[in-house]
């Protein structure tokens, strides 16, 4: 019995913001796999680990996490005026199949400077000290991301003194400029608010009657109060993660939320698109100690928010959920706005269950309808290995 040979693919392990991924140049995959389709899908599950009926990963390179099951493509830009084509994949842990509907907002970070050390980005754009502009097109979702990267010596600086909250380590800070991020996702007409409301009454079964701000900025995602759902806003991972009756409940809340917003068309197909929307609660300012023991007053924070991606709750904040907080904080009468304290604003701290995030938006209303012309947050990246990932010969 003959027994197929694995092969091996260039790839780049890195960390961006709170998530980690294996990052690939487009070119380097193998010829069938340079295409969407069935075969890019079957690698990369089988380069994460997945499907894996333990929720381990152990024969991948994926954490077991939605944070860790992660992969990312990248090629130099079709696009006038951009300089790389970024594609995100997320890789479900337990089912076989890679969702493609949204972006991931904290593996941003890490492709500004993956782009750059491959020579994605034309040399004569990146400065041997100071700061590289790197225009990205975020190919999921259309739309432009302005990375910030800092360069020491003519290579990208990655290490620093700027914390983020979810990252145990310091690491040189990459900022991040989401451009006009209201997503354009099929079915929800390009619109914000695709319901054409603020706030809408969302019935869902076994729940009742919430109150929710649905949003499609960075991420569409489904905002409902925590106190609606007898949560305080000062949850951590546990609290929630271990009780299966309320990862039920969640999962319930985003699928009509789906619905709602045209993202599906039947509740049947929430099931294979769990990347997106993504739903959350959110909080007035209350004290707690974050998952690392540290404190966070209420004084320090403008609400308290905390989000469920791939069916759990997230260790932090998802990149793009946080783009989503901003936009509908700066947007007066969003159940996000409110839980802030109301009012116009540019910027919201809020906290979640490591710590707390900053990030800003821009928001004007035009002909009674709201446009955001950008968000901005600060995050890091650092890669932690590179050279080559190895599957097996036959299995895509």
């Amino acid at each position: 019995m003959s027994h197929p040979p694995q092969i091996k693919i260039p790839a780049t392990y890195m960390r961006g913001g709170t998530s980690k991924g294996v990052f690939f140049h487009l070119q380097d995959l193998p010829q069938s796999a340079q295409q969407p389709g069935p075969a890019r899908d079957k690698l990369l599950l089988r380069v994460i680990g997945s499907p894996d009926p333990y929720g381990k990963q152990i024969d991948g390179m994926g954490g077991a996490t939605s944070s860790t099951s992660k992969t990312v493509i990248l090629s130099k830009s079709t696009k006038a005026d951009h300089d790389v084509d970024y594609l995100f994949g997320q890789v479900s842990i337990d089912q076989a199949f890679v969702d493609w509907s949204g972006n991931c907002g904290n593996l941003s970070a890490a492709v500004g400077p993956f782009a750059i050390s491959h020579g994605l980005i034309d040399a004569s754009r990146v400065p041997r000290d100071g700061v590289a502009v790197v225009r990205i097109w975020q190919a999921n979702i259309g739309k432009t991301i302005i990375a910030h990267v800092p360069m020491t010596n003519g290579a990208v600086q990655e290490t620093g003194d700027f914390e983020l909250d979810g990252v145990t380590f310091p690491a040189a800070e990459v900022q991040l400029e989401f451009m006009d991020p209201a997503a354009d996702e099929e079915g929800a007409g390009g619109a914000m608010f695709p319901t054409g409301q603020l706030v809408d009454d969302l019935d869902v079964p076994g729940v009742g009657v919430l109150k929710a701000t649905m949003i499609n900025a960075g991420i569409p995602t489904v905002f409902v109060n925590a106190d609606a759902i007898g949560y305080t806003g000062t949850e951590l991972q546990d609290a929630i993660n271990g009780d299966a009756k309320a990862l039920a409940m969640f999962e319930t809340i985003r699928a009509h939320g789906a619905l709602r917003m045209g993202l599906i068309k039947s509740l049947d197909e929430a099931a294979s698109r769990q990347h997106t929307p993504k739903v959350a609660f959110v909080a007035k300012p209350a004290s707690y100690q974050a998952s690392s023991g540290k404190q966070v007053e209420a004084g320090s924070i403008d609400l308290l928010v905390r989000a469920l991606s791939m069916g759990k709750l997230h260790h932090a904040m998802m990149g793009t959920a946080a783009v989503a907080i901003g936009t509908a904080a700066a947007i007066p009468g969003t159940l996000v706005n409110t839980a802030a304290g109301g009012g116009a604003r540019e910027a919201v701290r809020f906290g979640h269950p490591s710590g707390t995030l900053r990030v800003g938006a821009q928001a004007t209303e035009v002909n009674g309808e709201w446009r955001v012309t950008k968000a901005i947050m600060s995050r890091s990246a650092r890669v932690l290995m590179e050279g080559w990932v190895r599957i097996p010969g036959d299995a895509f």
